[in-house]
């Protein structure tokens, strides 16, 4: 299964556009900040389940702060991260993902790109597509392997 991590779009749609029509992903995950920018993405990947958090901009969202869910066998524990202080530190939310039994914590909001495995706990921060160096994150998942690649449009 491939599936494509994007956070903080800040209103630029053609860029999420891109990432997701030059990766082909099976599924579309959207860390916030402007989760609304997915909702021209719908109609034109219909074939592709996506799912979205609101982040710190998306303060009119209806949105969910968090989600978790299983993919191919994996716990994914995803949300923006600014509920967490993940730009002074990581500890907060890796013991929340934790406890939560997460296989997989996917965040955003400090827009720098990372990718790390600590404990089992796949921990991935796709950047920002919509600004600076408009980066996404491509993970993989076969037979209960996780795998990471950070991109650049």
């Amino acid at each position: 299964m491939k599936i494509l991590v994007l956070s903080d779009s800040h209103g630029r749609k053609s860029f999420i556009h891109d990432a997701v029509a030059g990766e082909s992903p099976d599924w579309i995950l959207h860390l916030g900040d402007n989760d609304k920018d997915c909702s021209e993405i719908i109609p034109e990947f219909p074939e592709i389940p996506l799912r979205t958090v609101r982040g710190n901009c998306d303060v009119i969202s209806a949105g969910l702060d968090m989600d978790e869910f299983i993919l191919e066998g994996k716990r994914i524990f995803m949300t923006h991260g600014h509920l967490f202080g993940v730009k002074t530190g990581k500890t907060n939310i890796v013991n929340t993902a934790k406890s939560r039994n997460a296989d997989i914590l996917l965040f955003g909001h400090t827009h720098i790109p990372h990718y790390s495995v600590m404990d089992n706990l796949s921990m991935i921060n796709p950047g920002s597509i919509g600004k600076g160096d408009k980066s996404y994150a491509v993970l993989k998942i076969k037979n209960g392997v996780v795998k990471c690649k950070l991109k650049k449009l």
